[in-house]
């Protein structure tokens, strides 16, 4: 009797079976902060810094790239592999500013939800902060992280309302292009300042050690709980980790475009140019939705919240687990990991206790990109001493095209940090 042949899934399916922590990751990055960042940008220069997006991809893919190689490779978090590299006091210092970066962005994207949930449902946006920042964190305690995240990436489709707002509106595509295709180099404080911001967002510190910590929480999900287990990664599952980490970014970078010529064709062309508010925000949809722009806006706003607070205070929780060989992990009951948890707790609470300081929440997303912007650097000179150490790296360092890719942007980020302090 012949055996039936399996049937063997299509090239969709299999696509789709690839995708992982990198769409993961770059829909956490279009997080309220990089939305708010990419309306003022939008609203202040126009379209002149549409460029950004198609420069940040690679650089931003190669970044994340070489995040997931080291968690598949060394089998360990960014953290552990950069306590390998280096004194486990200056990890410490490390983590602890990306704890401070990260809870004032927890901060800034609770504040920014609750405006926008505030501005539809008329509750005090206090109130809603509370109810956001407790329910986020007691869902990233009792559930596993890839359960939220497989519902509200539904909601973060709302961004792509950008996307058709912008062929709704007609620009004038020959200018669109020119900008797009054509650098034009910020010329004052404010224009660099934006700069830094975009860099920021779209390449942001707590990235870094959220890929390759869910690579490790991936292998752990096969079985490979040993860290023995877990040293070394096929060239299968390298290439998959980057048909993944370049669809995730591309998606990322995508919406940011998009975010940017909206506001620009909206707000910008009208003289809105000082945002304040999410309602103000919110305008740039009014030709797709009318008057539920609002409302779409919210949405989407809430959607990737909820996925990048987690991203946050998880990715900080990481970095000191690893410094101090605490157990970690999102899908680790609480009681296995305390100290780990503690890190989520302290961070959300933070970022709930400083929506009290009453600072606009549109100014405070877009100074957390700021703030990224400024601690990326540092951190890309550590990743590039781990991912190019051979023996750390079990015999797989990151190519030499990858190491310059992210030499440049290091570099990159330096430059446009200075120009903004010496402009």
């Amino acid at each position: 009797m012949s055996r039936k042949p399996l049937h063997k899934p299509g090239r969709f399916r299999r696509f789709f079976s690839a995708l992982g922590p990198g769409v993961t990751a770059g829909a956490a990055d279009d997080d309220p902060s990089g939305i708010a960042t990419y309306s003022i940008v939008g609203a202040q220069l126009g379209t002149s810094l549409l460029w950004t997006a198609l420069i940040t991809w690679p650089l931003m893919a190669c970044v994340q790239f070489m995040c997931a190689r080291i968690g598949m490779v060394t089998g360990m978090g960014l953290g552990d592999a950069l306590r390998r590299k280096g004194p486990r006091s200056l990890l410490f210092f490390g983590a602890v500013a990306l704890l401070i970066a990260n809870t004032i962005n927890v901060g800034a994207d609770l504040s920014g939800m609750a405006d926008a949930a505030a501005m539809l449902t008329g509750i005090n946006s206090h109130i809603c902060v509370v109810i956001f920042g407790v329910g986020i964190a007691f869902a990233t305690i009792q559930f596993r992280y890839h359960q939220i995240a497989l519902i509200m990436k539904w909601l973060a489709l709302t961004l792509f309302a950008y996307v058709i707002t912008a062929f709704i509106i007609g620009p004038d595509w020959r200018a669109v292009l020119h900008d797009t295709f054509v650098p034009s180099l910020p010329s004052n404080h404010n224009a660099w300042q934006n700069l830094v911001a975009i860099l920021g967002t779209t390449i942001s510190p707590y990235l870094f050690f959220w890929q390759s910590s869910q690579e490790v929480e991936e292998q752990k999900a096969m079985g490979r709980r040993m860290l023995a287990d877990r040293l070394g990664a096929s060239r299968r599952e390298l290439g998959l980790r980057e048909l993944d980490v370049g669809v995730g970014t591309f998606f990322s970078n995508i919406v940011m475009y998009f975010i940017i010529l909206t506001t620009a064709l909206t707000l910008h062309r009208h003289g809105i140019t000082n945002i304040e508010t999410s309602r103000q925000a919110a305008e740039a949809l009014r030709p797709l939705a009318g008057d539920f722009a609002s409302t779409l806006y919210t949405l989407g706003l809430i959607g990737v919240g909820i996925l990048a607070i987690p991203t946050l205070t998880g990715s900080a929780a990481y970095a000191f687990a690893e410094t101090f060989s605490w157990r970690e992990g999102l899908d680790e009951p609480f009681r296995g990991a305390i100290p780990f948890y503690a890190v989520v707790i302290f961070s959300t609470l933070l970022g709930i206790g400083l929506d009290a300081l009453n600072i606009s929440p549109l100014k405070a997303l877009f100074y957390t990109a700021v703030i990224n912007g400024l601690l990326a650097p540092f951190l890309l000179v550590g990743i590039l001493a781990v991912a190019s150490d051979r023996n750390l790296m079990q015999g797989q360092p990151s190519s030499w095209l990858s190491r310059i890719v992210v030499g440049i942007t290091a570099l990159v980020m330096f430059g446009a940090a200075a120009a903004m302090f010496i402009l």
